[in-house]
């Protein structure tokens, strides 16, 4: 199995939604690093072929 973005943001998402569900508390922490996350890997082929 190849992961590529389509695969992998999904599954960042399920993991996000059920790190909140059981902490709630942890809402600010888990948004931060998913936008963190899906902005790095967005970026990153850019940034591999230079431009």
């Amino acid at each position: 199995m190849e992961l590529n973005f389509v695969t992998i943001q999904p599954i960042v998402a399920l993991i996000a939604g059920i790190l909140i569900l059981v902490m709630p508390r942890i809402l600010n922490f888990v948004v931060a690093l998913y936008l963190i996350f899906i902005g790095v890997i967005g970026l990153w082929p850019n940034v591999l072929n230079g431009g």
